[in-house]
């Protein structure tokens, strides 16, 4: 498993404390993520149903597709299961397995916004669950998730190492006459050479305009003279995840708009970084960013959240930011083992570019620590001069007076 036994001990306890809060005699976690905090399960096949029941008192089991069992004997400390057939009826299966645990007359909570426990699913298990009520209890897995401890520090950190690998990887290839395909192709081995495993999301590899469109990747573009190309990583480890943007120009200086882009991006990420320590509310942080990057002479702006939380995730996306995100008038604050990735990144710069210069840190008990240690600096990649550039050699004259080159 991928953390010592007692990791798993104080997250069930962790857990159990919560529902005894919310006075909640079971509780059903069907978001992928949650479920593999809680145990180490992990799985491409949760579009399938799938949960894991955690009762206050008694032992905790897992309701899984048939083929995905294998999966809680190998990977979890979860010994009782309650499979069901491709052809079988997984709510049904969940409801008996209530009656056999003995939470019939029961209060029970279920994540009524996990993506992966559809409406139609919600609606079925109240129709059947008549004998006791089920109640939201969205966030309460999450609540233990959001302060990483010491261990998943430990994994970050590998998952680090694989993300630096990969952006290295892509700086160093991109260079005009190059396509996208290659730096994405470039950036991914290179990560999983690093050790790193596949991630929720393949990296992002933006050239010219193309970097304005939201969330696009390569498509086949070849990346041209006096253009940049806009990466942005995301590395993973057991499912942990870090993430960095990093800017590649293809000129031999920077104009005047982008370097004020990536003079506000780095004094974002210096300015938080001073500022953040337990304590500092959400608000607070999301301001510091957004102000500066916005103050800058480049033509663009911070259109989104300023940073998210960032974890274990599985596709379609990397980001914990549902768990929390640094947005305008949040007033929760920060906490020592939290995990951020900070993304000051500039979309329109002279109105057709988008940059990033971003950081992945955890808070520490009176700051915070980077992730990183790469150079965030645009990298410029002047356009080298072609065979055909070149002086031609002089004429020779040979011993019969003919010109003769070389």
């Amino acid at each position: 498993m991928t953390f010592p036994h007692e990791e798993y001990v104080r997250r069930l306890e962790g857990l159990r404390q919560r529902m005894d809060e919310r006075n909640l005699d079971a509780v059903v976690i069907s978001d992928p993520e949650n479920i593999m905090y809680m145990t180490d399960y992990q799985t491409t096949g949760y579009s399938f149903f799938q949960a894991l029941v955690v009762p206050r008192e008694g032992e905790c089991y897992m309701v899984t597709r048939n083929m995905e069992e294998s999966n809680v004997h190998a990977r979890t400390w979860v010994s009782k299961t309650r499979p069901f057939a491709d052809n079988g009826d997984a709510i049904q299966t969940l409801i008996d397995s209530f009656r056999e645990a003995g939470l019939n007359n029961c209060t029970i909570g279920y994540e009524r916004n996990s993506y992966f426990l559809p409406a139609y699913q919600q609606d079925r298990i109240h129709s059947a669950y008549t004998t006791g009520r089920m109640m939201d209890c969205f966030g309460i897995v999450e609540e233990g998730r959001a302060c990483k401890s010491k261990h998943e520090i430990e994994i970050m950190k590998k998952a680090a190492r694989a993300t630096q690998a990969g952006m290295k990887a892509g700086i160093e290839i991109a260079r005009p006459g190059i396509t996208e395909n290659e730096i994405g192709a470039a950036i991914s081995a290179a990560m999983f050479e690093a050790g790193g495993e596949p991630p929720a999301v393949m990296p992002y590899v933006t050239s010219g305009p193309r970097s304005m469109i939201g969330h696009a990747t390569w498509e086949g573009r070849t990346v041209q003279e006096g253009e940049h190309v806009f990466l942005e990583v995301g590395g993973c480890y057991r499912r942990y995840h870090t993430a960095m943007m990093r800017t590649v120009v293809m000129q031999k200086k920077l104009s005047s708009s982008m370097e004020s882009a990536e003079r506000q991006m780095k004094k974002a990420l210096r300015e938080l970084r001073d500022a953040v320590q337990p304590g500092l509310t959400v608000s607070d942080a999301d301001k510091i960013v957004r102000d500066i990057v916005n103050d800058g002479r480049h033509g663009g702006s911070l259109i989104t959240r300023s940073g998210y939380s960032i974890g274990i995730a599985f596709p379609p996306s990397w980001d914990e930011g549902y768990i929390l995100s640094l947005m305008q008038g949040d007033p929760q604050i920060l906490k020592e083992g939290m995990t951020f990735h900070i993304i000051p990144w500039v979309w329109g710069v002279d109105g057709d570019k988008t940059v990033g210069i971003s950081d992945t840190f955890y808070v520490t008990e009176d700051g915070c620590e980077s992730f990183f240690d790469l150079p965030e600096e645009f990298t410029l990649k002047p356009p080298e001069k072609s065979a055909d550039t070149k002086p031609k050699p002089k004429p020779k004259k040979a011993t019969n007076g003919e010109a003769v080159t070389q």
